[in-house]
């Protein structure tokens, strides 16, 4: 294997270990912000000798225990934390060189996410902190994801990381009584974990799969902790209906397939029925709330046989009652693509305009991919061509890019 395709495969196991190896370090040395760069330190180990002696077949384990030792290195180095390397150094002499891949992993990452998610932090320090760590993504791509600038970014996580430490967090899931507190935020960590699984905002592939499946794993673990909770039971509906997809949203070269251009014989129906239980079970509960109410649209498409049988005037409504209980102009891109649906593109676009002299989406690359669409169908194919041309220019995501592109030229 040659360093280039090394260092590939180095990024494809950092991208699924990496989660899982700074909630285990966390645990151990309590403190997120040295379990990230002890994590880090175990990546430049394997940069330095995976290239020569090649990939080891446990690779999550070996990192692991590079950087447990990197730690008992540290703590050797600090003469007031002799105690706490005396414990760790026990508990790695009583431990295999090779740990158990699947030993403590599932509650480790479920305790980082209420770590990322604790009410000493911020709502935007919780959402930075949750997608550095849990879905390894950089405080560029981070920023971009947000329209904000990236010192930004690198501010918030900074400023997190002391905060958890000067409040001496505990590393654990919070008592029930804490959990009213803290649930809003986990779930939409959660989400966040599943959306950069299902639509990746950088790199070669269309899809992490892998994070969506951990994002489903959480969300069950969550609705087994709080059955009563509809909102839990809404989020794992929307996650279960969206992950149903997943088989049939590219191609066998991996580019990405739209919605209504997918062969629905390849969307997973018993994942989708698992989906239309767990909304029954959110509606059951109470009133919808903004997860259960994405989730009835995403019903709305598991539940048609083609396209054209598609409820588009249903999932307006849908988006209109998701635009009130939780506006945010993604919330209202994505109602004016049902309305277009439904009632045309010029209805669809008069919305796109609004949100472009609005400002707010200035740098999302999906406003001028949507308005693109709607003077497409109008046949204004010089104005689409712009759009496509403008919407590739702004996304960070190889595949998306190809497709923008392609729609550009078959304008041209």
């Amino acid at each position: 294997m040659n360093t280039a395709t090394t260092h590939r495969a180095i990024e494809a196991v950092w991208r699924i270990e990496s989660a899982r190896l700074i909630a285990t370090l966390a645990r151990m040395v309590r403190d997120v912000g040295l379990a990230e760069e002890l994590a880090q330190d175990a990546l430049v180990a394997a940069l330095e000798q995976w290239p020569e002696s090649g990939v080891p077949r446990n690779a999550g384990a070996w990192l692991t225990a590079i950087a447990k030792r990197r730690a008992i290195d540290n703590w050797r180095r600090q003469e007031n934390l002799q105690k706490k390397y005396a414990m760790l150094a026990h508990d790695l002499e009583q431990a295999p060189d090779e740990p158990d891949p699947d030993a403590a992993i599932d509650d480790d990452l479920l305790r980082l996410i209420f770590i990322s998610c604790h009410p000493v932090l911020a709502k935007p320090a919780r959402v930075a902190m949750t997608l550095r760590l849990l879905c390894g993504l950089s405080t560029d791509e981070i920023a971009r994801a947000f329209l904000v600038p990236t010192a930004t970014i690198a501010q918030r996580i900074v400023r997190a990381k002391r905060t958890l430490s000067a409040a001496n967090v505990p590393f654990e899931v919070p008592s029930r009584s804490e959990f009213p507190e803290r649930l809003g935020s986990v779930l939409e960590a959660v989400y966040l974990v599943f959306n950069e699984g299902y639509s990746a905002t950088t790199g070669d592939d269309w899809m992490r799969p892998a994070l969506c499946q951990e994002a489903l794993r959480l969300g069950r673990i969550l609705a087994e902790l709080v059955p009563k909770e509809s909102e839990v039971h809404g989020l794992v509906a929307l996650m279960e209906l969206q992950a149903s997809r997943i088989g049939a949203r590219t191609t066998a070269v991996g580019l990405p397939i739209l919605l209504l251009d997918q062969d629905r014989a390849r969307w997973d129906h018993l994942q989708i029925q698992r989906g239309l239980a767990a909304l029954s079970r959110s509606t059951s509960l109470g009133a919808l709330g903004p997860y259960a109410l994405q989730a009835a649209i995403a019903a709305c498409h598991a539940s048609a046989r083609i396209p054209d049988e598609t409820d588009w005037g249903q999932i307006a409504a849908l988006y209109e009652a998701l635009s009130q209980l939780a506006p945010s102009p993604v919330v209202e891109l994505n109602r004016a693509v049902a309305v277009s649906m439904a009632f045309g593109p010029a209805a669809g676009l008069d919305i796109v305009d609004e949100l472009v002299a609005g400002g707010t989406l200035a740098n999302y690359h999906l406003l001028p991919s949507v308005r693109g669409d709607f003077l497409a169908k109008l046949g204004r194919h010089a104005e689409a061509r712009v759009e496509f041309e403008r919407a590739a220019s702004l996304t960070r995501n190889a595949r998306e890019r190809t497709l923008l592109l392609e729609r550009a030229v078959e304008l041209g």
